[in-house]
């Protein structure tokens, strides 16, 4: 029996994607051969990532003027790429709100002049920072985000106005979640072992403007410019990966694109915060206007009680639970492909948990 994966990542992906895989994984679509055994030069399958990029382009809106790009190393790696790739004064800003956000300013401090423009830090990363245009330095070669923190369970629920300086933003954990304008980003980047499929890939979405300002040291293979100019085949890409992707891409297409999907996600969060908000039992402890409907931490305020809550509730299918060691207590991630029927039976053990130690 499936369980409800509510890991923060790699995450449950949709169970239509996981039986269109199954079936194909023999023999896809005639070709004799599985899409893991099958050559990245083969016609079958630059049809299957060029019908990833398309799909990608469709959900997201993306404007021909900006590379889709598909590259390994994780999102992680992209800490690097951005100062690497945006070199013009050798000065970057960064808002840190989050574990990720402040790795990436680490990362980006090894290779240009990082300042960090704003920090919730003082506050545990429990708040977005309100930022204006007059915050930013305008010779900074770019302004970086971290969209969504899957530790702290935050969101941006405005897009910084950083005028002419490009706005680079990891979506990681909530690409294709909600409606997103691309023509406000210079550079989007997302790993996908949380919304798009397993890991091993990397979605990176640049203006093509941006794609000659690499540092002349840029290592090959970390230039987003050597990917757009082989349309993502300069070398092996992770193939299986994005044709996972690309599965999901029709899936997600097949509920009513980006926008429909939104509608459900508002729903399951909305639900899932409103149990918590009516107890206390456990507690929330994001600005409410700034919760994530991605990830959602809570705790009981007991550490032995959000012990027995981790272990009984994966007793119940309901696994993944336990929060982030910075943070502790529990956490749910209800990414696109977790069912509200999930967030349904996971509110239901909550209550009788609470019924049973309150």
């Amino acid at each position: 029996m499936r369980v409800y994966n509510f890991s923060a990542g790699p995450s449950m992906l949709p169970e239509a994607v996981l039986t269109k895989a199954q079936t194909d994984m023999l023999d896809y679509e005639g070709s004799g051969m599985s899409v893991l055994e099958m050559s990245h030069r083969a016609k079958c399958y630059d049809a299957i990532i060029k019908e990833a990029e398309a799909l990608l382009r469709e959900l997201m809106n993306i404007p021909d003027n900006y590379k889709v790009l598909f590259v390994q190393g994780g999102a992680s790696q992209q800490f690097a790429c951005a100062a690497l790739n945006l070199h013009k004064t050798g000065k970057a800003d960064y808002i840190v709100t989050g574990n990720f956000a402040s790795l990436a300013a680490k990362e980006g401090a090894r290779l240009t002049n990082a300042r960090i423009v704003a920090s919730s830090e003082e506050k545990t990363y429990t708040y977005i920072p309100k930022v204006t245009k007059a915050d930013f330095d305008p010779e900074a070669d770019f302004v970086h985000i971290t969209f969504n923190n899957t530790i702290f369970g935050t969101k941006y629920n405005y897009i910084p106005d950083t005028g002419d300086v490009p706005l680079v933003a990891d979506m990681s954990s909530m690409i294709l979640s909600e409606p997103v304008d691309v023509t406000k980003f210079g550079v989007i980047y997302a790993g996908a072992q949380k919304n798009i499929g397993p890991a091993g890939v990397t979605v990176v979405i640049v203006r093509d403007d941006l794609l000659d300002r690499f540092t002349p040291d840029c290592p090959t293979m970390l230039k987003w410019k050597t990917q757009a100019d082989k349309d993502s085949l300069y070398n092996t890409p992770p193939c299986y990966s994005i044709y996972i992707s690309m599965l999901v891409f029709r899936w997600i297409k097949s509920l009513g694109g980006v926008n429909a999907i939104y509608e459900l996600n508002k729903k399951k969060a909305q639900m899932l915060y409103d149990y918590i908000d009516s107890t206390d039992f456990y507690t929330n402890s994001v600005v409410k206007e700034d919760r994530s409907l991605m990830n959602v931490p809570f705790v009981t305020g007991n550490e032995e009680l959000d012990a027995k809550f981790v272990k009984e509730a994966a007793a119940n299918g309901l696994v993944s639970l336990k929060g982030h060691r910075l943070v502790g207590g529990m956490r749910a991630s209800i990414y696109n492909a977790m069912p509200i029927a999930g967030v349904e039976k996971l509110i239901a053990f909550m209550k009788q948990f609470e019924a049973e130690n309150k």
